[in-house]
């Protein structure tokens, strides 16, 4: 039985800021269980919800050095789905109303979780051949294997691998700064390690150090080793190109189902979505106030509301958007200017434009459920989970081909007739309004089409089982 420990920051169902916290806390439950067990391990945050927090079990306790500081390092552990999960917990590191916040606090608190987490493995008698640390939260724990936790016979062998879930975000400081926090020698502050452009950054310690990289997608992983995409560590991605695998992530199929999903108002499949999936257009449209018309083209938007999101591009276009036959329904929150906009177009196109400018799971699987299209035209996306939610819901997707976009969405031909979406190559608002047109177009005029690509859609696996499988093959590989 190879042993594998997932490290992160967060873990649905316990607590969850985006993505991420899909993949570790859905992930394990996918790999063989007849030849891997996998653990997870997260902060306890005093934010997870009580529900969650009274059926944890001590397990038990011990005092770490850190900082010059005697410290507590708690250990809770709760059986989910089948699936271990370790708590790391110590109420002045992981107290607080959301997980993370404050830029500087948050790397103390995650060096100091990378330190507690290592040292809980010989308490708790777990001794993974694998860590997979996922994003900069837990890029300290491939240095520490090698250094400090190397000299033991517990950690000798243990391996690591670190998920970049996106490389904008990496845990950067100055040196001084960090060189105190990770408590590491001076050896490790030069720039083939933990040094970036005079800075100190933990995630580019992860990618120098870890036995192997991965990237969740594999257009991503190409795109990475290019300026543009690289944020700084285009050359460390081709250095380590050898070690830099993309695996797309996955969605749960049993969680995201149209036949069961107590969100929606009416189940449907991929033999009768066309007599059923139009009762949740007309109940989202009642539900929005929207005019009830189940002819017209609906398209939807869920996605928090930046730049990385190709919200500009919308922006650009939007007085011509709104001017087509067609419903635009948008949910999310983030940057205000977007906010706004999407509100003073709502506002200023009632019959045509629904703005829910705040977060509800319930309405975004309305929204996969009873629109139309899914409009996607993001700037990059290292994988993207709501196209593939939308190709599980039978909702095609419009995509720029970036990332996880491109790997996952195949464009329409009409040709050959294939494709399970439609897409855009430039980053281009007019390129976009040519692919929305496009869609339409097949969508009134040629329906026949636009329905068999619905059961293209339908009929793709997005599921984690596929990307499981891949996850197994590198665990395999790494412990040789």
């Amino acid at each position: 039985m190879k042993k594998i420990l997932f490290m992160a920051s967060e873990a649905v169902p316990f607590i969850k800021t985006g993505g991420l916290a899909d993949v570790v806390g859905s992930l394990p439950k996918y790999c063989d269980k007849e030849y891997f067990d996998v653990r997870v391990m997260i902060p306890k945050y005093l934010c997870i919800k009580q529900e969650w927090l009274e059926k944890m079990q001590y397990v038990n306790h011990f005092y770490m050095d850190y900082l010059g500081q005697s410290r507590y390092v708690g250990i809770l552990q709760y059986e989910y789905q089948g699936i271990t999960f370790y708590f790391i917990d110590n109420e002045s590191y992981f107290n607080g109303s959301k997980p993370y916040g404050d830029w500087y606090w948050d790397l103390e608190k995650f060096c100091f979780f990378c330190w507690a987490g290592l040292s809980a493995l010989p308490v708790i008698g777990f001794q993974p051949d694998v860590i997979h640390c996922h994003d900069w939260q837990t890029g300290l724990v491939p240095v520490l294997l090698k250094d400090r936790f190397h000299g033991g016979d517990f950690f000798r062998d243990i391996k690591s691998v670190i998920t970049i879930h996106n490389l904008k975000f990496q845990g950067i400081w100055d040196v001084k700064t960090i060189k105190k926090l990770t408590m590491l020698p001076d050896y490790y502050f030069t720039p083939d390690k933990l040094e970036a452009y005079k800075d100190g950054n933990l995630l580019k310690g992860g990618i120098v150090f870890a036995d192997a990289i991965t990237t969740v997608s594999n257009t991503y992983a190409e795109e990475i080793k290019l300026p543009f995409y690289g944020e700084g560590l285009d050359g460390l991605m081709r250095a380590r190109a050898g070690s830099l695998r993309g695996i797309v992530n996955g969605i749960d199929y049993d969680d995201f189902n149209p036949e069961t999903d107590g969100s929606i108002v009416q189940h449907y499949n991929a033999k009768n979505f066309r007599k059923e999936k139009v009762k949740n257009k007309k109940a989202l449209q009642a539900q929005l106030g929207l005019p009830v018309d189940e002819k017209k083209f609906m398209v939807g938007l869920v996605s928090r509301l930046t730049d990385q999101k190709g919200l500009d591009l919308i922006q650009c276009v939007m007085d011509e958007l709104c001017g087509e036959d067609m419903q635009l329904v948008v949910l999310g929150t983030g940057d205000e200017r977007y906010e706004n906009m999407f509100r003073h177009y709502a506002w200023k196109y009632q019959d045509r434009v629904s703005a829910q400018i705040y977060y509800s799971d319930a309405l975004s699987r309305m929204i996969y459920a009873g629109c139309d299209a899914f409009l996607m035209p993001s700037l990059f996306e290292p994988c993207g989970l709501s196209q593939l939610m939308a190709l599980r819901y039978g909702t095609v997707p419009i995509v720029r081909e970036t990332g996880g976009l491109k790997d996952t969405v195949e464009p329409y031909n009409e040709f050959e007739s294939t494709g399970t979406g439609f897409s855009f190559a430039n980053y281009n608002a007019h390129e976009m309004l040519g692919s929305v047109r496009y869609a339409k177009h097949i969508y009134y005029d040629k329906r026949r089409e636009w329905n068999k690509i619905i059961d293209r859609a339908m009929a793709t696996d997005f599921s984690w089982r596929v990307s499981a499988g891949k996850y197994q093959e590198l665990y395999d590989w790494l412990i040789g």
